[in-house]
């Protein structure tokens, strides 16, 4: 499953993030994560003291893995706020199928553990601070409709880019990613941006 190339702590978090992608984010204990990735339940747990901490762990490995930062990092750079929303949406939008079954069983953990619940928090914090950026450069440049400010704004983006709207969307009515995105995009301007 994992390449045998790998230290064992990394091995262990590429073994998590398969199994959970596999299995959607359901069922997955640490004696399959250990079986998997060709190590004892001990040595996983020499490594993280807990599932949530193997989560939280492995979503960091994720962000690192495909470069999650610096692909969001160059979606709130752009010239043009625009622009830069519709890269959001398309870097997001595209990440969310790489992440889903570890996405969804942090979103079940964050119920009942707080470290979870901080790690999902977190994450859904950077995603509002980018939304944030690149609508405030929306607003500077003239370009957000008056009947909405800005904090509004960012929640309703953040809304319709959240897990749960991309999972009833494209697992439970059946879109496909393209229209998933474009889509998306073409909501959030019609919505939000000043008629020309």
């Amino acid at each position: 499953m994992s390449s045998p190339s790998l230290s064992t702590h990394d091995r262990i978090l590429e073994t998590t993030w398969h199994l959970m992608e596999k299995n959607r984010g359901q069922g997955v204990d640490i004696a399959d994560i250990a079986k998997a990735a060709g190590v004892s339940r001990q040595s996983v747990y020499l490594h993280f003291k807990s599932r949530t901490e193997l989560l939280i762990a492995t979503t960091r490995y994720l962000d690192t893995t495909l470069q999650f930062n610096e692909r969001i990092q160059r979606a709130c750079e752009g010239a043009d706020g625009i622009l830069s929303l519709e890269e959001f949406v398309e870097v997001w939008g595209g990440y969310i199928p790489e992440i889903y079954g570890l996405a969804r069983a942090l979103l079940y953990a964050r119920e009942t553990d707080i470290d979870a619940a901080a790690a999902w928090d977190n994450r859904m914090k950077d995603t509002q601070n980018g939304l944030q950026r690149i609508l405030g450069q929306v607003e500077q440049d003239g370009q957000l409709a008056p009947d909405w400010s800005l904090d509004e704004a960012v929640d309703y983006a953040w809304a319709m880019v959240s897990i749960r709207m991309w999972e009833n969307l494209t697992i439970e009515r059946g879109w496909t990613q393209q229209q998933y995105i474009a889509r998306t995009q073409q909501t959030l301007k019609r919505m939000l941006l000043r008629l020309t």
